[in-house]
């Protein structure tokens, strides 16, 4: 079937977080969140130099797609500076291309790109093509660049018409070129538009955390594309709300995944960055995950500090953190994760997609009332004091 397409070219463009108000989030329902406080924006952006574009492909019935970029140090010339960084998959029913290298060298090389499931092949040859041609090396050899890039997936078939190769090659530079900081449009937007989630509209979640002076003063910042999870696992604040959410079931088995990039500016070295991304999972567990057969939980953490750390000239000094000061970072992360994931699902609209499939919204009211019951919903007369 021919599709009548349209874009939706959706920019992170950089607006003070008390104007953006698109859409609610989490705290906006008063689910409460541990683990610290979030930083101005509550989102990855939050962490200096990161940037997030989306593109967002809808057209007629079937097509319901995109990519999302993220620019661990933007698009600038600090862009070309590669982070530390460490990679870890629970469960490996996914993909997340150039993590080979990763893990051996220890290094992200430029964005990290998400997608869906059947275009990780277009996106990843497009970030090789864009880095030859718009961000060579010093040395004048784009080859030696960016060739193993990091892209990844998760699948939406459910929604979206995913065997049409609909993503293009321009759609992955779009959302490189489209990436900003400043506040992140979440559910339904980039690689996140066809996403499912505990069988609820599902996407694209963030949130951030700001440690305490005393800790650093650090900021840790989550990006989510959340597509897992059957309905009665589903747990917010704590609260198995899942059990009683129990209208427009879309699963008899779980199938799907999630992909989570953790960013923050602690000066952290490799093997600290990979305990950073096992720590993902913890605040995955808290929404009510088991990490299913059928999904993949693959998760990267980068640092922004130490920028010299992709020079290979000369001997390279560094700044790290000391193991015994990395707990705060730990809760931050766990935090961070289980609040973007809940972000993604009060973000997502009902979407009908490829043939006729129907995915609901997060109820918002239902589970402001479930909430209210056990007196766990901030800034309510049932609210704990």
């Amino acid at each position: 079937m021919k599709h009548s397409l349209f874009v939706l070219a959706t920019l992170s463009v950089s607006i003070p977080a008390t104007t953006y108000a698109a859409e609610p989030r989490g705290r906006d329902l008063g689910i409460p969140f541990d683990f610290g406080l979030p930083g101005p924006l509550n989102a990855i952006t939050d962490v200096a130099g990161v940037e997030v574009g989306h593109v967002t492909l809808v057209g007629g019935e079937s097509l319901r797609t995109g990519v999302t970029a993220v620019l661990p140090r933007g698009r600038g010339d600090a862009g070309l500076r590669p982070c530390f960084a460490g990679y870890y998959a629970l469960n490996g029913n996914g993909e997340m291309t150039g993590t080979a290298w990763l893990d051996e060298a220890g290094v992200l090389e430029g964005p990290v790109m998400v997608t869906n499931t059947n275009a990780v092949g277009v996106v990843r040859d497009a970030v090789i093509d864009y880095a030859a041609r718009r961000w060579p090396t010093s040395a004048g050899w784009p080859e030696g660049i960016w060739s193993l890039p990091v892209v990844a997936e998760t699948w939406d078939g459910h929604l979206n018409d995913i065997y049409g190769g609909h993503v293009r090659p321009s759609h992955a530079v779009a959302a490189i070129e489209a990436a900003r900081g400043g506040a992140v449009p979440e559910g339904a937007v980039g690689g996140g538009t066809g996403m499912v989630c505990f069988e609820f509209k599902g996407g694209i979640g963030t949130a951030s955390r700001v440690l305490a002076p005393a800790d650093g003063g650090y900021t840790l910042g989550v990006l989510v594309q959340a597509n897992f999870g059957l309905r009665h696992q589903l747990r917010i604040a704590g609260l198995p709300v899942g059990l009683e959410l129990r209208e427009d079931l879309v699963y008899s088995k779980e199938s799907g995944s999630i992909i989570i990039v953790a960013a923050t500016d602690a000066p952290l070295l490799p093997h600290q960055l990979r305990r950073i991304a096992r720590r993902a999972a913890l605040g995955l567990a808290r929404t009510g995950s088991v990490a299913g057969n059928g999904s993949g939980d693959l998760f990267v953490a980068f640092s922004t500090a130490n920028p010299r750390a992709g020079e290979g000239s000369a001997t390279v000094p560094l700044e790290m953190l000391p193991n015994d000061r990395m707990g705060p970072l730990f809760e931050a992360a766990v935090g961070a994760v289980e609040e973007a994931i809940v972000n993604a699902l009060v973000a997502g609209r009902d979407m009908t997609g490829h043939q006729g499939r129907r995915v609901a919204g997060l109820p918002q009211d239902e589970v402001k009332e479930i909430l209210d019951r056990h007196r766990m919903r901030l800034g309510s007369r049932a609210a704990p004091r």
